[in-house]
């Protein structure tokens, strides 16, 4: 039996549009906190049902947007290269992530330049290959920098609308060979790549990829999305896969939805190192967030 997925959460207690740094914020919109608790507790409950193990970082007042554990670092083998934020607002959040990564486990590196990178939102592996977005969060140099770190092979793309700012927002790797991209949030040149890259690739709809298709969390063979994504859940049935949705709309407030609720501790699906290393193994009791 292959070992359960390990997927880093933190629960919504501070929650909240406290500022704006990219176009789907709004203070004028703010998110139902309420409400963005029972959202969060089913993506929780269905993450669990998929076999997943779920440890919890500790929410901290004044970081609203630490419930976005996709950002806390990229994740290879044992290493954790710790993200640096670009905007000042959640600069704080960095500290508390390098904490939790080194009390469970975790080598941590930083980046030696004072390039900014966004952890698991701008850098995920399909296949061999690292798929790194820059332009709007991380930084071509510090992509660079990893790329020599972790000795993998990198293709940087750059992310050329302000909506999709993050990599998973557009692109989502399903399995070694298979992904989902949202083909408008690339120029001519990253689309290229990706097609000349990778075996299967399945281009999203307009309507979907703005209902945060491509943000989708990956078990198994099982794939969580917000709701309105009917197009893709068909596409992957087809494919075998099993597809839930569950509502995330006061997330997507924010910028963010089911991946950007999550990161994967033992390595994404579509990676193919996690098929060859041993990764670095949580306490023996996976903490319980959803109370």
């Amino acid at each position: 039996m292959a070992p359960a997925a390990r997927v880093l959460m933190c629960p919504p207690d501070h929650y909240a549009i406290q500022y704006e740094i990219n176009p789907w914020m709004s203070r004028n919109r703010p998110s139902d906190h309420g409400l963005a608790v029972r959202q969060w507790r089913r993506l929780y409950e269905l993450l669990e049902q998929a076999g997943a193990e779920i440890s919890c970082l500790a929410p901290v007042a004044g970081l609203p947007d630490l419930v976005f554990t996709a950002n806390a670092g990229l994740v290879y083998e044992d290493t954790v290269m710790l993200s640096r934020f670009r905007y000042r607002q959640r600069r704080g959040e960095e500290p508390h992530f390098q904490r939790w990564f080194s009390e469970h486990g975790f080598r941590v590196q930083r980046l030696r330049t004072a390039a900014c990178f966004e952890g698991a939102g701008d850098g995920l592996f399909c296949g061999d290959t690292l798929f790194a977005g820059y332009r709007r969060r991380s930084d071509a140099v510090a992509i660079q920098e990893i790329g020599a770190l972790l000795g993998c092979r990198v293709i940087p793309l750059e992310l050329v609308r302000p909506h999709y700012y993050h990599l998973d927002t557009c692109f989502c790797p399903l399995a070694p060979d298979l992904a989902v991209y949202y083909p408008d949030a690339f120029d001519d040149y990253g689309g290229a790549v990706l097609q000349e890259s990778i075996a299967r690739l399945i281009p999203v709809a307009k309507e979907e990829a703005q209902r945060f298709a491509c943000n989708a969390v990956v078990v198994g063979r099982t794939v969580i999305t917000n709701t309105g994504c009917p197009e893709l859940r068909s596409r992957l049935e087809a494919l075998g896969f099993a597809t839930y949705e569950t509502p995330l709309s006061e997330f997507v407030k924010a910028g963010g939805s089911a991946k950007c609720l999550t990161l994967r501790l033992d390595g994404e699906e579509a990676a193919a190192w996690k098929q060859r290393t041993r990764v670095a193994q949580p306490p023996s009791a996976v903490q319980n967030c959803s109370d």
